[in-house]
């Protein structure tokens, strides 16, 4: 989680230590897994959500189950299925015959974070619920608003390499994850470092993640995050590459193979993200590499490749990719 170069700046954020201290703690309950532990701690730091995809086994249930050992926060995990109801989210109005009316119950959503594991596993009516949740909120039971927990954050997953008697998540549910993340499988390295941390964790040596980030914290580490600076440069890099998906100029080639761009909620949801990561690596300013590492996971869920790019082989993070590479910064 450091920075490769030195950093300039002299600003001591006061809550920045704790969250540094915890991504080092979960990433160590993990092998190889660095880059997928702060798009978490991004998350976390600008109120957004992750969809982590990838095959199974590769640890992404146990990284979140990390994070909320090292947060002061509620956690609960609902296991989608496709027989899963609204209900058994939300939570449900149950008649109480000794007082003759209704109680809500609240259900596993009413949590400060929410795991939700294999999502494309839930019908479209569950989704659907989530999406409410996740964008404003709150959820509505019975005709009644209930206001979720603050902080709230899901992070959903899905494996990537079994679809049947799946519900592939609508363009509108995309939308709503801040960050769509990829993991792939280790390589030799870290599958040996993964069979010594399991031994470890049999023997009761492995160390625990015991940095507990309260909600008074995230709030505040929120804040300072936010009041990094991103110079007017790299707000027009940022806007650049968003309306590359958008405009004829200035990659036409690229343009003609995209079918719906990036929506304002991309350029927003990557300038924050920018922010949290600069403010992760102790900067009081944001890099264009900050931008170039963080925009296909921010950037490419919110893109429909055409017909024809689909057919040769393209995909939306392969496009923006090739956005990155021919847009330079100011």
């Amino acid at each position: 989680m450091n920075d490769q170069t030195p950093s300039t700046s002299s600003v001591a954020f006061v809550t920045r230590q704790k969250v540094i201290d915890l991504a080092a703690s979960v990433e160590l309950g993990l092998i190889g897994r660095g880059s997928l532990v702060e798009r978490l701690m991004i998350a976390l730091l600008t109120g957004g959500h992750v969809l982590v995809e990838g095959p199974p086994g590769l640890a992404k249930t146990r990284a979140v189950k990390l994070l909320a050992e090292g947060l002061d926060c509620s956690f609960s995990r609902v296991q989608c299925t496709p027989d899963l109801m609204p209900a058994d989210v939300t939570g449900t109005q149950v008649f109480r015959p000794e007082r003759g009316d209704f109680e809500f119950v609240a259900g596993p959503v009413f949590h400060s974070l929410l795991l939700v594991d294999e999502i494309n596993r839930a019908p479209p009516k569950v989704q659907s619920a989530l999406l409410e949740a996740m964008a404003e909120g709150q959820v509505t039971v019975g005709g009644i608003t209930h206001a979720l927990p603050r902080p709230f954050m899901v992070v959903a997953t899905q494996n990537s390499i079994e679809h049947e008697g799946t519900f592939p998540l609508p363009e509108a549910q995309l939308d709503r994850f801040q960050m769509h993340v990829l993991v792939a499988l280790p390589d030799a390295t870290s599958e040996r470092a993964i069979i010594d941390l399991v031994e470890s964790e049999t023997a009761g040596t492995a160390p625990a993640v015991s940095h507990n980030l309260d909600a008074a914290s995230i709030f505040s580490a929120r804040a300072e995050a936010a009041s990094v600076r991103l110079a007017p440069a790299l707000k027009d890099y940022i806007v650049r590459l968003v309306m590359a998906t958008r405009e004829e100029q200035p990659a036409p080639d690229i343009r003609r193979l995209i079918a719906h761009p990036v929506s304002p909620r991309g350029t927003l949801s990557l300038a924050a993200a920018v922010k949290a990561r600069a403010y992760l690596r102790g900067r009081d300013h944001g890099l264009p590499e900050d931008v170039a590492e963080l925009a296909p996971d921010i950037l490419a869920h919110r893109l429909v490749p055409t017909w024809r790019a689909t057919a040769d082989g393209e995909s939306a993070r392969s496009l923006i990719a090739k956005l990155i590479d021919r847009i330079e910064p100011l």
